[in-house]
């Protein structure tokens, strides 16, 4: 198949374009480059660099096209409240514009990188796909709006598409791993303290209503996510806009998450607690069983010291590669 990838630049978009090539695919990546690695895109990939609304039209208009998977979005939750219209231009605006670009050009198969940030605080855990969708953040709640306008576009013109929505991505695939100029993400955050980079991580809250007192959250391998992607290209519906969580089932607390941290890289990793942050759920877990019922997908290296030892890998040969300065302060 001949197909494009928005944010192909970026940690995820990345991956997936390594996997399509490697199951023989031609790959065009389409990144500005404003959160992106241009290290980060895979050699054999094609590169069109520019915003999607800027050079999106001139790519398809090339002809050929199978499919699109869509990555480039804005995604911190913080950023999001502070700056709503970014978020809002640059996540469903430019959406708008792929969308009517694949439509004039007769791209009809789209996979989408959506957010489990969509459903906003649960009722109830895991978290299933017929869960109410109440978004707590601008960038939620674009993701949420994507979704609703890539329902209406397969309803009304044939469109064939599947939104994947997921909490924390982590780990590493070969030579692509974590690498944001902004990194919020615990596993990474606790992996620079091993680094020295930081001196500590902050744990925000010991007190919750969980096994340790500390958050719980999901966690899912780079690589079994890329398959994800792939198995809901193969397998989108002309009509349809079909909808999967992508999760463990069970999750881990953020102590667990340091505790195999020390055990992988050997470091001490010296943690302190800190206050809650308001607006922190306990417990978020996403619910796989749909897509792995209906599509068969098996999520084979989504277990923490799996992803905790690629991660660290990864991270080793970046300091190696950049020889960084140490940077220090504790995590969002």
């Amino acid at each position: 198949m001949k197909l494009l990838v928005t944010g192909g630049a970026g940690y995820v978009g990345s991956v997936c374009a390594e996997t399509l090539l490697d199951a023989g695919h031609e790959v065009t990546v389409v990144d500005d480059f404003s959160t992106g690695n241009r290290g980060a895109v895979p050699p054999r990939a094609r590169l069109v660099e520019g915003t999607i609304t800027d050079v999106v039209d001139d790519v398809l208009a090339e002809g050929g096209f199978d499919g699109v998977l869509h990555f480039a979005a804005r995604s911190l939750v913080g950023e999001s409240v502070a700056e709503p219209a970014d978020y809002w231009r640059g996540n469903v605006g430019v959406s708008l514009d792929l969308l009517d670009a694949m439509r004039r050009h007769g791209v009809g198969s789209l996979v989408f990188s959506s957010t489990a940030a969509t459903y906003g605080e649960p009722e109830s855990v895991p978290i299933t796909e017929d869960a109410p969708t109440r978004p707590t953040n601008p960038y939620g709640a674009t993701k949420l709006a994507i979704d609703y306008a890539i329902t209406s576009y397969c309803n009304a013109y044939g469109m064939a598409a599947t939104s994947l929505r997921y909490f924390n991505v982590a780990g590493a695939h070969g030579s692509i791993g974590e690498n944001h100029k902004t990194e919020t993400h615990l596993i990474p955050l606790v992996l620079q303290v091993a680094m020295g980079y930081r001196d500590q991580i902050l744990i925000f809250g010991d007190d919750w209503p969980t096994k340790d007192g500390t958050c719980v959250r999901d966690y899912i391998h780079v690589r079994d996510l890329a398959d994800a992607h792939y198995l809901a290209l193969e397998t989108n519906a002309p009509g349809e806009h079909r909808i999967y969580n992508l999760g463990s089932g069970d999750g881990y607390s953020v102590l667990e998450v340091i505790e195999m941290c020390r055990e992988v890289t050997g470091h001490p990793i010296p943690a302190e607690v800190a206050p809650r942050r308001a607006g922190d759920p306990a417990v978020l877990i996403a619910s796989s069983a749909k897509i792995k019922r209906e599509l068969g997908w098996d999520p084979s290296r989504t277990r923490l010291r799996r992803i905790v030892e690629d991660a660290w890998a990864f991270t080793q040969q970046l300091g190696a590669d950049s020889h960084a300065a140490p940077r220090r302060g504790g995590n969002r």
